[in-house]
């Protein structure tokens, strides 16, 4: 899968891809995902939710390089997690990327925008 030339630079040392949240994929700097890694493991093992988030997250996730082109592989079973099909959208939000199948992004945005000022108003922003 090519990665858009702005966001290249930012993973040119090597990345990480792993399953997330709404059905999509993440992706971290190396940077990123040691910060991620850190706080999960900080997570109380007691409780079944941080394990299963804790799984989530790291159960699975592939180290990716960038090629020559400014692709990465991401592996059939993330592929198949995320639904992606041959059109795909990348994302960029303040600390990873997220890849999207282009119809459940669509889908994803027309619902979040219709509820948008609900949300902010739940998040007191």
């Amino acid at each position: 899968m090519a990665i858009p030339a702005k966001f290249r630079q930012s993973l040119k040392k090597g990345a990480f891809v792993t399953r997330g949240l709404d059905n999509c994929l993440f992706i971290y700097t190396q940077e990123e995902w040691k910060n991620l890694v850190e706080k999960l493991s900080d997570l109380p093992l007691s409780q079944e939710k941080s394990r299963a988030f804790t799984r989530l997250m790291l159960a699975g996730a592939m180290d990716v390089s960038l090629d020559s082109q400014g692709r990465i592989l991401i592996p059939e079973y993330l592929r198949k997690f995320a639904n992606l099909k041959k059109e795909t959208i990348v994302a960029g939000l303040y600390n990873r990327l997220e890849i999207w199948d282009t119809r459940q992004w669509q889908i994803y945005k027309q619902k979040t925008e219709k509820q948008s000022t609900k949300i902010a108003e739940e998040l007191k922003l």
